[in-house]
């Protein structure tokens, strides 16, 4: 039975991952389900424990140190092993930096905490466990860990920090046989633009990027999914992501200009 760890999984892209999870394998896959909100991720638990699936639910913060390595300890305690963990928990923002007032860049920090940290902090407690098993870790990074995105530098900073973090540790443990995925998906059709912080450090109710045209949570999943499956080294999922990553070294200029278009004009700079 594989025993994988999900951050960020009482709802959108991680809770959807969860499930899919479950359906494929049934009885032979133990998820460990963690995020802040219990009574959501109670739900998703007990939506794949219909399908088979053995379920730990385990409140957690990944901005806190303690309780990513209490998420791991827990893992090991119940199931006695881990072989996969998908870092996937994570928090928006949208602000331009001239709108931030110095008294509120704290939320920059925060951020990093919750976006860089948290995935720094539960892969450090599970590598030990996930070498025993030759097992895989998945990075949930974004289109903004690839290409700086205006009114977004906070997020493509936290973004790019964890690129730059599981590149790195790809390399440490190609010898263990851990493999290591990042996945940067692009808009998906969730609410987590809607709870980022917004200039003030608060709740931004609304998204700043054109979504017209999202991809699906349900499709996302998948291919996070899949490319944890094929031990894939990165999964860029849309031909704009692709096209932006290899623009970006011949026309920086270009891919500038597309980052541009994709914010709505209300939240474009002057």
């Amino acid at each position: 039975m594989k025993t994988i760890i999900i951050t960020g999984a009482s709802d959108g892209i991680g809770a959807e991952m969860a499930r899919q999870l479950a359906k494929t394998h049934g009885a032979g896959v133990a998820l460990v389900l963690a995020a802040r909100n219990e009574t959501l991720l109670d739900e998703v638990a007990h939506q794949c424990a219909a399908h088979g699936a053995q379920t730990l639910a385990v409140k957690t913060d990944v901005s806190i140190e303690a309780q990513c390595r209490h998420l791991v300890d827990a893992a090991v305690g119940r199931f006695g092993h881990i072989d996969a963990l998908i870092n996937n928990a994570g928090m928006s923002a949208q602000a331009l930096l001239e709108d931030v007032k110095a008294q509120d860049l704290g939320w920059y920090e925060q951020l990093m905490r919750i976006n860089f940290w948290g995935s720094v902090w539960c892969t450090h407690a599970a590598l030990p466990y996930l070498r025993l098993r030759h097992g895989s870790i998945v990075a949930v990074s974004s289109l903004a860990g690839l290409i700086g995105v205006p009114g977004r530098t906070a997020y493509s900073a936290t973004k790019f920090a964890m690129v730059g973090f599981f590149e790195a540790l790809r390399a440490e443990m190609k010898g263990a046989g851990v493999g290591v995925t990042t996945a940067y998906p692009g808009v998906v059709a969730t609410h987590i633009r809607h709870r980022g912080f917004n200039a003030a450090g608060v709740a931004a109710g609304s998204s700043g990027l054109k979504e017209d045209k999202a991809m699906s949570v349900e499709e996302c999943a998948r291919l996070i999914l899949q490319g944890m499956e094929r031990r894939d080294r990165e999964v860029v999922m849309t031909a704009k992501g692709k096209l932006g990553r290899w623009l970006k070294l011949i026309a920086p200029g270009r891919v500038e200009a597309m980052a541009l278009a994709a914010l709505k004009d209300e939240v474009k700079p002057l």
